[in-house]
């Protein structure tokens, strides 16, 4: 080292003694060697996370008639997500990011704007998308505590990330879980704004608010509110879980700004039996009030449902079959006379009720009215190539919204092997109604099927 420090000239080495001073002090005060140093953070980047999926979805809603106004739509996207997540550091805290991109590659009509009729807008909407979903950082000691701050993906039950789509939703605020116990958890959140599946940015509004509402290119929800309307502050919740002995139960407070108040619960129970056959029942109730934008007389709606059936094992694969009810009782006054005010699920059907269907549920502005669903899950491991079939049928009878039904399949392929992580999905749902309310755009028209077909291609890495 000696014999390179001098052959450089004079300003040279001033430069390289004053970095080796650095590098010395910077140890110093870390108490660690430089070699240390190094493999520390050589750990930091060992123990972060990077994972994500890559996209292909296809979507196609075949009308069943034709004329003036009746167009079927489709849409093609090519995107993904990519998310980082650091090591944890200073004891506890951590960085996450996520990075959303969907692209059409020029295979939609987008022609029409802003109607749009000849494409599926609730896709990716008629426009790219390149947007930072996630973007938090966070406290976390394992199993005890987790505070995180920024726009971060959220999973309760009427405010989720409905990803269903190329993107999911996503939401701005704070969020917080606290398990004092074991199986015992409490969460509280406080949202601002939201990214819905469609949006490039996040914005102070929802489902109800009408596209490009203060520039936000949000589709797929349900248009109850003027342009001009005021826009939301946002949503602040508290919930709490707990599981015991196969059974597991749940309870939320969500207080949606400007729109509704609301109290939700869940319970069920799976009794182990270890026979192959694990019998399991239900039930979930919720309650709405409070003042809102969308009614006068505010928000009045009353929830219920229950569930019942068998979890199965099999030669071939685990399999599920289940019956379930939901009724929401009719009120005099409120939103749609006791219609659910849902801000973050409303036309996604992504709702937690137990019959809502692919399409729609009884929560997606059908007002009150009661509805049951039939459905059958069946894993298949067949010579090695696993696949996952699903078929259902859900009808829904309303009181001011005639009667639909929902007949579906769903068959997903995972090649495995070389190809884990590949996941080939083909959904199709037909709807079928008697009411002039669904029109094209909105599910199906009146005497005619709706089919909506979505295929997609997922490879998570």
């Amino acid at each position: 080292m000696a014999h390179i420090v001098a052959r450089m000239p004079k300003e040279e080495v001033a430069v390289f003694t004053k970095n080796r001073i650095a590098i010395a002090i910077v140890a110093a005060l870390c108490g660690v060697s430089a070699a240390a140093q190094a493999e520390t953070l050589t750990d930091f980047f060992k123990q972060s996370k990077i994972d994500g999926q890559i996209r292909s979805y296809y979507f196609s809603r075949d009308y069943g008639a034709t004329g003036p106004n009746t167009f079927n739509q489709d849409a093609f996207s090519l995107g993904g997500i990519l998310n980082i997540k650091t090591a944890p550091f200073l004891g506890g805290f951590g960085v996450g990011v996520s990075f959303y991109t969907a692209h059409a590659l020029g295979a939609n009509n987008t022609s029409g704007a802003p109607a749009y009729p000849h494409l599926d807008p609730t896709l990716m909407g008629p426009q790219s998308i390149d947007a930072l979903g996630q973007a938090y950082l966070q406290y976390e000691i394992p199993k005890t505590l987790l505070v995180r701050a920024g726009d971060q993906e959220l999973n309760t039950p009427w405010l989720n990330g409905s990803d269903s789509r190329m993107l999911p939703a996503t939401y701005q605020g704070v969020f917080a879980e606290v398990s004092p116990y074991h199986d015992l958890h409490l969460y509280g959140m406080r949202i601002f704004r939201w990214k819905s599946r469609t949006s490039n940015g996040y914005y102070n509004d929802n489902l109800f608010y009408p596209a490009n509402y203060e520039g936000d290119v949000a589709y797929g929800g349900s248009t109850q509110l003027p342009i001009n309307a005021p826009s939301t502050s946002g949503t602040l919740a508290f919930g709490a879980s707990y599981s015991l002995m196969g059974a597991k139960a749940d309870a939320w407070y969500y207080y949606f700004y400007q729109f509704a108040k609301m109290f939700y619960t869940n319970v069920d129970y799976t009794l182990k039996t270890d026979t192959g056959v694990d019998p399991f029942v239900g039930a979930q109730y919720m309650r709405e009030w409070g003042a809102s934008l969308l009614s006068r007389q505010g928000a009045n709606a009353t929830a219920w449902g229950a569930i019942g059936g068998v979890n199965y094992k099999t030669g071939v694969g685990d399999g599920t079959i289940s019956v379930a009810y939901n009724a929401i009782e009719p009120q005099s006054g409120g939103f749609m006379n006791g219609g659910i005010v849902s801000p973050y699920t409303v036309g996604y059907a992504t709702d937690p009720l137990y019959t809502t269907a692919m399409i729609r549920g009884l929560a997606d502005n059908l007002g009150p009215g009661h509805g049951y669903k039939i459905k059958i899950a069946q894993h298949l491991d067949l010579v090695g190539q696993k696949f996952l079939a699903i078929a259902a049928f859900a009808h829904f009878t309303t009181y001011y919204n005639g009667s639909s039904s929902y007949p579906y399949f769903d068959l997903t392929y995972f090649p495995g092997g070389t190809l884990k992580g590949l996941s080939i999905r083909d959904r199709v749902e037909l709807g079928t109604g008697t009411s002039a309310q669904f029109g094209n755009g909105a599910g199906f028209n009146k005497g005619h099927s709706f089919i909506y077909n979505r295929v997609m291609l997922t490879y998570a890495f």
